[in-house]
C-alpha cells in the first residue's frame, strides 16, 4: 500500500475500529484501490482493469457477494451441526446482475432495472432430501441475507477531520 495520510500507519488505526465497524480508505495506488480494515484484518478492494482499476482485489459487488456467500455457508453449516446432520461441505456460488423488473406495474419507469443476486448451494454429504430442503430454507435465514432483503437505512455524514 502507498503511504497516504489515511494509511500512513494502518496498525495505529486498528485500535480505533469498534466491533461491527470497518474503515475503508484509498491507498493512493491506482485509480480505485482501497484498503479495508476491520481491526484484525486488512483486505484490498479494486475495480477490474476493464473499469479503469488495477484489479488488485475484488470489486465492491464481489465483496458483497462474498459476504452473502460466507454468511450463507456458515449459517447452513451451523444449523446442520446443531441438528447433527451429516453435512460434509457447503459451496455457495453467487452472481449479481441487473435485470428488468417485470413486476413493476406501478413503477414510474416501466423499464426499471433491479439488482438480482442468483445463489446456488451445493451440499455434500449423505443428507436426505428432507434435510437438503430444510438447509435450503435455512440459507435464506442467514443474517446477511436478511439484512439485504430488509429495509436498510444508510446515513452518511462528512467527518470534519
Amino acid at each position: 500500500m502507498t503511504d497516504t495520510p489515511a494509511l500512513r500507519d494502518w496498525h495505529s488505526l486498528q485500535g480505533e475500529i469498534a466491533p461491527g465497524s470497518v474503515i475503508v480508505a484509498s491507498t493512493g495506488a491506482g485509480a480505485f484501490e482501497q484498503a479495508l480494515l476491520d481491526g484484525r484484518h486488512v483486505l484490498t478492494a479494486d475495480e477490474p482493469a476493464a473499469a479503469g482499476g488495477g484489479d488488485a482485489g475484488p470489486g465492491p459487488y464481489e465483496l458483497l457477494l462474498m459476504a452473502l456467500g460466507a454468511c450463507t455457508s456458515m449459517t447452513v453449516k451451523m444449523y446442520a451441526a446443531r441438528k447433527r446432520w451429516p453435512l460434509e461441505g457447503v459451496e455457495v456460488r453467487l452472481h449479481h446482475g441487473k435485470v428488468y423488473d417485470r413486476d413493476c406495474a406501478d413503477c414510474e419507469n416501466k423499464n426499471a432495472m433491479i439488482d438480482r443476486i442468483e445463489r446456488s448451494l451445493r451440499l455434500s454429504g449423505p443428507l436426505s432430501d428432507e434435510q437438503r430442503a430444510r438447509l435450503l430454507e435455512i440459507a435464506d435465514k442467514c443474517p446477511v441475507h436478511r439484512t439485504l432483503t430488509s429495509r436498510i437505512d444508510i446515513r452518511t455524514v462528512l467527518d470534519p477531520a
